[in-house]
């Protein structure tokens, strides 16, 4: 059976799996939509975290970045793990016994201010825009190679798919999609690895493969291999890093604080009963994306080694282009690999220099290494439909997000409090709706790789949310003023920093021309500097939160018994 007869019934499959569970549990009220009723166990509430968390970017850009970068890579496997780590620690348990499960109701009501909870909704809808971006185009990479469409009908399927649950399931429907869809991806991330490890390494556990030595008798390790491939080829050592020590600390701290702030994750917490149960889920969420995360690394580095070995050949000389290997040839088709014949001696090369012929997509690496690795077909499929599968579970999370961001915090809670519930719901639906036609047009058209768009997201959500809620928690005094400044100021430096270096003017992308040598990506980190900063001069100049308020966060911080996540 071919590829993409096996990739149509394994999506197919997991694509009936997925629209069956949403009607099952289709939402019939704003609570059911918006927290799943508040009733999910917690070890499914965090299988459904894992996969909100666990996007496109980390099932597929995540390893595919760590493989071409190598060393550099790990800023954001460290990132993004930390921050999940900060979140469920320092944060989730005191917006869940604050009872309201947005992020602007949090702030809308913390800081006593319509114009703060304004402020909040276009933040979080610019933060999900941005992220869901990458979500999208993700999509398309997966369709494109495997049911052999262009990216724009990948993505086009994908906002089909999505619009169907989450507009119809709202979070209930979502949370136990996501809970398949993560059996999905784990199943499709460890599969292939394991397999690719036992062949490379002889080491069932990919993760020891990672550290182990070649199963060919050679007594080099699979590191030492990749080492001595990258400096023969003219790229920066494997193991060695070039970023500098300043922009390795801004990205790291932008993805951990950014996490922290991303309201798709923060929702999560309000959708099992009690406090003590988002306590369990977010223990059960980090160990779920333990699995995925420590087998990145490995699958990156058996990836590399693969994809030099088949392009150039064992002897790295090259590789005559009609007899290049089948992977090579359909990726081809979707244009994310080109070869250009420079030297015309019909053979094709890869390198990191002059030498270079062919042009990779760090985005297919994860996707194709079961092709390259020549391993069964069933398992390509399998790929596909994890890929997929991440994806749609963060989109879905995300559309959720701004739906509830439109209907519940700036239509019922602002600009029109009689609506019913009735109303509110179908304003949340056509909400959602609309938000994905715009994700689609994102995802067809992205500012950048998948990874990268991601984690412009996490810096703008670092520059705008996370001082507004770590103050409104641990400051009781801090003043409404003061924050809506603050994110104001946070987000619109991080913004016009991003814009200029990836839209006005990316030739001055260098280390050279960005401040104190931050990349666009790590930037946030200097935004919620200036947030902090701009928050604090605001309430020092002002008058404080007042007494009432101040009582209700020493409530939160001194919990006398859980809350439960209130609809209005």
């Amino acid at each position: 059976m071919g590829i993409q007869t096996m990739t149509f019934i394994v999506v197919g499959i997991t694509f009936a799996m997925y629209i069956g569970i949403a009607i099952w549990a289709r939402a019939g009220s704003t609570k059911e939509f918006y927290v799943a009723g508040g009733g999910i166990n917690p070890v499914a509430n965090g299988m459904a975290t894992a996969a909100d968390w666990m996007s496109a970017a980390s099932f597929i850009s995540m390893a595919g970045l760590i493989s071409f970068m190598g060393y550099d890579g790990s800023v954001y496997l460290l990132g993004w793990t930390g921050g999940y780590v900060l979140l469920a620690l320092c944060l989730a348990p005191y917006l869940r016994k604050f009872g309201k499960f947005t992020v602007p109701d949090f702030i809308g009501d913390r800081y006593y201010s319509q114009t703060a909870r304004t402020v909040a909704v276009v933040c979080a809808i610019f933060v999900c825009f941005t992220y869901v971006a990458g979500q999208m185009r993700g999509v398309g990479v997966v369709f494109s190679r495997f049911l052999e469409v262009d990216i724009t009908m990948g993505v086009l399927i994908g906002m089909g798919i999505v619009f169907f649950y989450s507009v119809l399931g709202g979070m209930k429907g979502i949370t136990y999609t996501q809970v398949a869809q993560y059996c999905v991806m784990i199943f499709a991330y460890l599969v292939p690895a394991i397999f690719i490890s036992i062949i490379m390494t002889g080491h069932v556990i990919p993760q020891f493969g990672f550290g182990g030595d070649l199963a060919d008798g050679s007594g080099v390790s699979l590191l030492q291999k990749l080492d001595g491939l990258s400096t023969e080829l003219g790229f920066t050592e494997y193991t060695s890093g070039t970023k500098s020590m300043i922009d390795v600390f801004c990205i790291t701290a932008a993805l951990m604080v950014g996490t922290a702030g991303l309201p798709h994750v923060i929702v999560r917490f309000f959708t099992v009963p009690k406090v003590r149960d988002a306590r369990k889920s977010a223990g059960w969420a980090l160990v779920f994306i333990a699995l995925v995360y420590t087998t990145a690394p490995a699958i990156a580095s058996f990836a590399r080694v693969n994809m030099i070995e088949t392009i150039n050949g064992k002897e790295q000389t090259g590789t005559e282009y009609t007899e290049a290997a089948s992977w090579i040839k359909n990726w081809e088709k979707t244009g994310l690999i080109q070869w250009e014949d420079k030297n015309g001696d019909g053979k094709m090369f890869y390198s990191g220099d002059e030498r270079n012929e062919m042009k990779v997509d760090r985005d297919i690496m994860v996707l194709a290494n079961p092709e390259i690795a020549d391993l069964p077909v069933w398992v390509i499929a399998l790929v596909a439909a994890g890929g997929v599968a991440a994806a749609l579970s963060t989109s879905a999370g995300l559309l959720l997000v701004i739906s509830t961001s439109v209907s519940h915090d700036l239509l019922k809670r602002n600009l029109m409090p009689q609506i019913t519930d009735k109303q509110e719901l179908f304003y949340a639906r056509l909400a959602a709706a609309i938000g994905i036609a715009i994700a689609g047009y994102l995802g067809i058209n992205p500012p950048g790789f998948v990874a990268q768009v991601v984690a412009f997201a996490f810096g703008l959500a670092a520059s705008s949310f996370f001082p507004a809620i770590i103050l409104g928690i641990f400051h009781k005094r801090m003043s409404s003023k003061g924050a809506v400044a603050g994110m104001l100021a946070g987000i619109g430096f991080t913004a016009a920093y991003i814009i200029y270096f990836k839209f006005v003017n990316p030739a001055a992308s260098t280390p050279d021309n960005w401040f104190l040598g931050i990349s666009p990506e790590g930037i946030g980190t200097i935004g919620m500097v200036v947030n902090f900063t701009v928050a604090f001069i605001v309430y020092k100049l002002g008058e404080e939160a007042p007494a009432d308020v101040q009582q209700m966060v020493e409530d939160i911080r001194y919990p006398k018994g859980a809350g439960e996540a209130q609809a209005h």
